[in-house]
């Protein structure tokens, strides 16, 4: 039987290590830090990391809301949404994430496309 990608990620340490990551990667990008102003990184970091966790496997532990819900409003443009993705390349580089696990999350990623731009 094969792992799950929670497990493949490293568990809850590894998932909420990738996601503190990724959140620190995306404040300092400037195509879409603006986009966090005064956000509190912590609860940041906390809804990334459970997201993440819940995701891929691991024990449902997100409690927000649904991405079309959390990006409504926001009018996400494609190029901030490829940032992001961009971020999680840099991101899973640091945390010496596997080809098939890169791939994997993307996946992922990129399938809530319709859920996060434009909306």
């Amino acid at each position: 039987m094969t792992a799950s990608l929670f497990d493949r990620l490293g568990g809850t340490n590894g998932c909420t290590q990738l996601a503190s990551d990724l959140v620190d990667i995306h404040l300092a990008n400037p195509r879409i830090s603006p986009r966090f102003a005064g956000s509190d990184p912590a609860r940041l970091k906390h809804g990334a990391a459970t997201f993440l966790i819940a995701g891929t496997g691991g024990p449902n532990v997100y409690q927000g809301q649904n991405m079309l819900e959390t990006h409504r409003g926001m009018n996400i443009s494609e190029q901030e949404f490829l940032a992001v993705l961009d971020d999680a390349l840099v991101a899973f580089e640091r945390n010496d994430i596997g080809q098939r696990e890169r791939e994997e999350v993307l996946f992922v990623l990129y399938s809530m496309k319709p859920e996060i731009v434009g909306v």
